[in-house]
Parts: structure tokens; C-alpha cells; sequence
């Protein structure tokens, strides 16, 4: 955001110079900021509307179509050049910069094509355009493209301004939650949305923001932002920026990527916790259960992890550019594994793997370096995969929303059983004109069969999109298997390892009970008084994970049991 600053705080902007003169700032605070934070919190002015928009406003997921992605050319230029090469064959690549040749001279130099590229002069402080960037929203789902803007939480006067440096570039309305009641601190790296009203963050967007209260700061996400569930998690214990972007990503509506250490290892138990507090109090935008899709956080090149004092490496912290998607690599014997597992979920994108062993160093990667503007009239298309079926008598029912501010003209549904062979194209209609819901159908196939398919819309206005965006190279899929698996049975209740142990706030409990039973799950401290009950009267038959709070609670031992007809079982807890 652009700020008005009154001659008294010209310091800030001698003392950031002095900053970046001495080294690349990292992306947390220096202790020299810490300092000017308070001063820097007094001056804000708005420069944008510091109102929240009249309209309904939807935000963007990142897999959305982009007409460009953003990022500052200062520090880690080699990174920034990959970054440009692999970005600039599907959108335009705007770079903020002092000296457009200077750019130019180095790209060329280094074989770089000047292709799709556009240069801003504009005074920056840092590289991390993901915290201090714009947000892309829309008004009525997919009228009126908007930017948003949140108060920085970092006092970098350069980096504030170019959020509506790019709004001006574009000739795009800004909002900013600037002023009070609607001033919000929050950073982009810790926020990621789901494009249907869900979004996700750490709960550091509580610690900067100790004035407001949860409900406040749901209540600005939604009048800005049209974030109507806001799920937030406990920071993790050695991730010093506590930014969820280093260690989850979402995929789709449905599908979470997170990132998983070695059993027991630095902030494993934790993300692990929070990740089951989600799945067992949250569904997707469909009503089902979230999908997880699991990848390692590898030590640094020296073995380390960040509880060793290492680096936090990372291989979630990537970013979407239309059907390209451009992530960290450290070294092969992690890498491989990691370009794997993301080909796998997102079949048909482009993996580009950028080395990041030096940026990581200062706590960032891709996603912290990189954000993006959408398109100015997004064609919506969301469909929820169809699931693996042993039906093989009807057809397979595909429903998708699919939306344009002109209207739809047509929706066609994509499906083969082997691709390499032409397409075949069904028709769809419009069953359900509220929810913009289109209907096409696949003949039921024989089993051991494997369906591929994509929906494709084309607006009144001519635009054609499909979903997935690599379509055809990009599909879903399902099996029809033709046979039901049994379930596997239980035979005793099974009170498995509570997670993070030591704790230090959301605690999971599982547990998995063969039938239904009556019981009382506590928490003791070791005299044997009881502290908390955690859930008592019925627990169903099944797996579930239960769940308490120890943020607050004394440091020391505790005992967590389980109380049934059959007996009491005991876990030791310690508190941090």
C-alpha cells in the first residue's frame, strides 16, 4: 500500500536504506525492526479505498488463471531469473526494479528471453512479494476484478507502496484494511485460500492484531476478502516466521499438500496436529473430508533440521502459474521424491524445480518471492473428482459450477479410457441455475476400467476455459473396481500416541474403538487431580481424533486417560 508519512518518520526510510545497504533483509523482522514497528503503526494512511467493497467479493484461488505473476528484482537474481524463465511462457512477468536495463542486461546475459516481460521502476525494500503484495478478489464471484491489501506486518515503507504501485499499473481498484474499524496486519505468506469462501492461516494473524478479536478479524476477512470460514492453526515451535505457506499448500478445493518430517522430528508432531484438528473439524467446499497429500521437509545440505538449528527447507512453498507450477529443490536425494509426489497430484502441469539452498537460508523460497494478479474475467469451473466406483451398469453423473460474468454459452464434458486416443464430448446442461451447476454424464464402463475427464465452458462473450487448466494433457480420473473392499476389523479399542508430546497447544488425541462405548477420556496432572475432561458419554465406533488446548496450561507431567467398562488406559503428556 501506498502510505503518507509526515516528516517525523523520514527516519524509517533512512533506516530501511541503511538496512538494505548492509545486507538483503530477511524475510522475518530484524531486531531493528522490531523496534520501529510501534512508530511505523502510527503513521498509516490509506492510499487505496480504505472501505469495504459494496459487492459480495470472492477471493482467488492461487490454481486460478493469472495474467501475471509480480516479483521485485533485488536480492537471490538467480533464483529471480529462473523464476522469470519458467513464468514468462504463460503469462506476462512484471518486475518491480530501480533500473529496467540493469534487468534486461542480466537476462540477456544469462540467456533469458525478453519475453512477456514488463519492467516498474518503483522503490522497494526486499524480495518478498508474497508478504507485502496485492490479493486478488472478485466482486459477485467473477464480475469485477478488485486487489486487497492488508497493513504489512513488517516496517518497510518501499515494499508497503507497491501494492499500489500495481494498482495503478493495471488501472485495478484497491482496497486496504487500513483504517479503523477495518485495519487488519496480515501477511500473504500465511494465507491461502480455497477460492469458495475458506481460507487458512496461523494464528501469528491473532499475535499482530492484539487489539482485535477473533470475531473482528473474521468479520474484516469477510467483508474484504468474502472469507466466510476462517480456520486458523497453532504456530509451529521452530518455524520463526510462522508462515503456513513453508509447510502446506492447497491443491484444489479439496486437497491439502503438507509437508512431514521423520517421526518425531522438529515441527512434525505439531503440523500433524493441526493437520488432524482441520480433518476432524472441517469438510471441503463439497462437504467431505479433506484429501492430504503428503511431502517431505528434508534437512539442509548439512543433515540438519530446523530443531538442529538447520535450515527450513521446504517443498510446499511453491507457486501456481496457469499450468505451470514452479517449486524449491535443495539436492537430488530429496528432489526426486518431491518432483514425484507433485506430478502425481496434479497430472498434466509443468513441475519446474528452482535450487533454493541459498535463499532458504533467510527463511523463503518460491512462494515468498513470487505473487500474482487474475485474469479481469476469470471463467469459473469447479468440479469435485469423482471417487474410484464398483458400479458398472450406470452412467457416471459429473457435476460442475461453471461461470462468467457474460453468461455460459456452452459446457462440455471430456472422457476417454485411453489417452491417446481422440476424446469423446458430451453435452452438458444446466440442472441447477442458482449454483450455475452443469450436468453431463459418462457411459458406466466394464471393470478394471480407468476414466479420464475434464470439463471445458465457453462464455457468451467466446472465452473458453477448461478444468483442469492442462486439459487434455491434465485430467481426473476415477477406477471402476467392480468389487467392494472389506473394511478391516478391529478387535480392541486402540488409544494410540497423543501428538505433539511435549505440547504446546493443540493436542490430538486418537483413538479408534471397534463398537460403539461409554467412556470419559481426562487429563490429570500427576497427583492425580483431574484438570480437563476432554470428551465423555459415547464414543462412536471407528476412528476419531479428539483434541485439547494446552497453550496456557503449567509447564510439567500430566496424564491423559482413557476411562471405559473395560478398564482405564494411560498416556504421559508433558507440557512445554
Amino acid at each position: 500500500m501506498t502510505r503518507i508519512f509526515t516528516c517525523c518518520t523520514i527516519f524509517l526510510f533512512v533506516l530501511s536504506s541503511k538496512l538494505n545497504a548492509q545486507q538483503a533483509l530477511p524475510v522475518g523482522m530484524t531486531p531493528a525492526e522490531q523496534n520501529l514497528m510501534p512508530s511505523y503503526l502510527q503513521q498509516i494512511q490509506p492510499a487505496g479505498i480504505p472501505l469495504p467493497p459494496a459487492s459480495p467479493v470472492r477471493t482467488m484461488a492461487e490454481w486460478e488463471e493469472i495474467q501475471a505473476l509480480t516479483i521485485t528484482w533485488t536480492s537471490y537474481a538467480s533464483t529471480l531469473r529462473q523464476i522469470v524463465a519458467a513464468a514468462q511462457t504463460e503469462t506476462q512477468v512484471y518486475i518491480i526494479c530501480t533500473d529496467s536495463n540493469t534487468v534486461k542486461s542480466y537476462l540477456t546475459t544469462n540467456n533469458i528471453p525478453l519475453t512477456n516481460l514488463h519492467y516498474v521502476q518503483a522503490p522497494y525494500n526486499s524480495v518478498w512479494m508474497r508478504d507485502y503484495g496485492q490479493n486478488t478478489a472478485y466482486t459477485n464471484d467473477v464480475d469485477s476484478l478488485i486487489l486487497v491489501d492488508w497493513i504489512y506486518n513488517r516496517p518497510r515503507p518501499k515494499d508497503d507502496t507497491i501494492p499500489s504501485v500495481l494498482a495503478r499499473e493495471f488501472g485495478i481498484p484497491l482496497y486496504e484494511t487500513t483504517m479503523a474499524p477495518y485495519d487488519l496486519i496480515h501477511t500473504g505468506g500465511n494465507f491461502m485460500s480455497d477460492g469458495f469462501g475458506t481460507a487458512f492461516s496461523s494464528e501469528l494473524v491473532l499475535d499482530e492484531n492484539p487489539s482485535k478479536t477473533n470475531d473482528q478479524i473474521d468479520s474484516i476477512m469477510s467483508w474484504f476478502m468474502g472469507i466466510d470460514r476462517y480456520i486458523l492453526m497453532p504456530t509451529l515451535p521452530y518455524d520463526g516466521i510462522h508462515h503456513i505457506d513453508m509447510h502446506m499448500k492447497l491443491l484444489d478445493e479439496e486437497t491439502i499438500l503438507v509437508g512431514q518430517y521423520p517421526q518425531g522430528v522438529s515441527d512434525g508432531p505439531q503440523i500433524e496436529a493441526n493437520l488432524q484438528f482441520v480433518l476432524s473439524n472441517f469438510n471441503s467446499v463439497y462437504g467431505t473430508p479433506y484429501k492430504v497429500v503428503r511431502i517431505p521437509q528434508p534437512p539442509d545440505n548439512n543433515g540438519d533440521y530446523p530443531n538442529q538449528g538447520g535450515d527450513y527447507c521446504t517443498y510446499s512453498n511453491a507457486v501456481f502459474v496457469n499450468k505451470t507450477v514452479i517449486l524449491p529443490l535443495y539436492y537430488m536425494q530429496y528432489d526426486t521424491t518431491a518432483l514425484r509426489i507433485w506430478q502425481e497430484a496434479l497430472p498434466g502441469y509443468r513441475i519446474v524445480g528452482i535450487n533454493c539452498n541459498t535463499i532458504i537460508q533467510a527463511s523463503g523460497a518460491i512462494h515468498c518471492i513470487t505473487h500474482s494478479i487474475g485474469v479481469a474475467d476469470p471463467l469459473l469451473i469447479s468440479h469435485q473428482e469423482l471417487p474410484n466406483t464398483t458400479n458398472t451398469i450406470t452412467p457416471y453423473q459429473v457435476d460442475a459450477l461453471v461461470k462468467h460474468r457474460s453468461g455460459i454459452q456452452t459446457a462440455t464434458l471430456f472422457w476417454s479410457i485411453d489417452t491417446s486416443q481422440a476424446w469423446n464430448q458430451v453435452t452438458m446442461n444446466l440442472t441447477n441455475a442458482t449454483t450455475d451447476t452443469w450436468t453431463g454424464y459418462i457411459p458406466a464402463q466394464a471393470a478394471g476400467t480407468t476414466v479420464y475427464y475434464y470439463v471445458q465452458g465457453q462464455s457468451v462473450s467466446g472465452k473458453v476455459q477448461v478444468r483442469p487448466m492442462p486439459a487434455p494433457q491434465g485430467f481426473w480420473q476415477f477406477d471402476v473396481t467392480g468389487f467392494v473392499a472389506v473394511a478391516e476389523q478391529h478387535t480392541e479399542i486402540e488409544f494410540l500416541p497423543v501428538y505433539p508430546n511435549p505440547s504446546h497447544g493443540i493436542t490430538c488425541i486418537p483413538l479408534v474403538c471397534p463398537e460403539e462405548i461409554t467412556g470419559r477420556l481426562v487429563l490429570l496432572d500427576m497427583t492425580g487431580r483431574e484438570v480437563m475432561v476432554i470428551s465423555e458419554g459415547r464414543f462412536a465406533a471407528g476412528s476419531k481424533n479428539y483434541f485439547f488446548n494446552s497453550l496456557g496450561m503449567a509447564a510439567g507431567v500430566y496424564q491423559i486417560v482413557l476411562q471405559t467398562e473395560n478398564g482405564n488406559q494411560v498416556q504421559k503428556l508433558m507440557v512445554r
